[in-house]
């Protein structure tokens, strides 16, 4: 069976989304000239987003990893936040800029913001490929983000459902039947 039968239709292609993420590693080394942020990625769904991002980033910078879910094996947050996996580095006196493959909800990163705020960075930021605002739950807007998406469980690029798709070289929405 391949992957690409349970896609309704590609959002976005490979190369759309490798020029918007060119374009944010501008827009974030431009911001942060003459800083070394640390940018934490959220896994798993950020790895491929992040790679990427960090090759479009022409600055000193510092990775580290979290992993945090609201999830589990369903479609929409359960509101409930789980750190699975806590970073390796102190953020005290740091620009963070955390990296997020998308924001729905926004019940993680409302977490996630408060949680590191408490560690004293100098900052903290977020970085998101794409935005659902219509799925908001918490206030939280993203400092930068690629594309603003439909209400629709989209997949690809890292994006993931029941661990499967996160190898698609593109963003598809899925079709309704897989996870209904």
């Amino acid at each position: 069976m391949s992957m690409i039968n349970d896609i309704e239709r590609v959002l976005f292609s490979q190369q759309e989304l490798q020029s918007k993420v060119t374009e944010l590693g501008a827009r974030i080394t431009e911001d942060y000239a003459g800083k070394e942020p640390i940018f934490v990625g959220v896994l798993k769904g950020c790895f491929v987003f992040m790679a990427d991002l960090m090759r479009a980033v022409n600055l000193p910078c510092q990775i580290d990893f979290m992993a945090v879910s609201s999830y589990g094996k369903g479609t929409t947050s359960s509101g409930e936040v789980q750190i699975t996996k806590d970073l390796s580095y102190d953020i005290a006196g740091r620009d963070v800029i955390i990296v997020e493959d998308i924001l729905d909800s926004g019940v993680t990163l409302n977490y996630l913001i408060g949680y590191l705020k408490h560690r004293n960075p100098r900052s903290v930021r977020i970085v998101t490929l794409f935005d659902k605002p219509s799925r908001r739950k918490a206030p939280v807007k993203a400092d930068y983000y690629g594309y603003e998406v439909p209400d629709a469980f989209i997949v690809g690029y890292g994006l993931d459902y029941a661990e499967k798709y996160r190898n698609l070289p593109y963003i598809g929405i899925l079709k309704p039947e897989i996870y209904e």
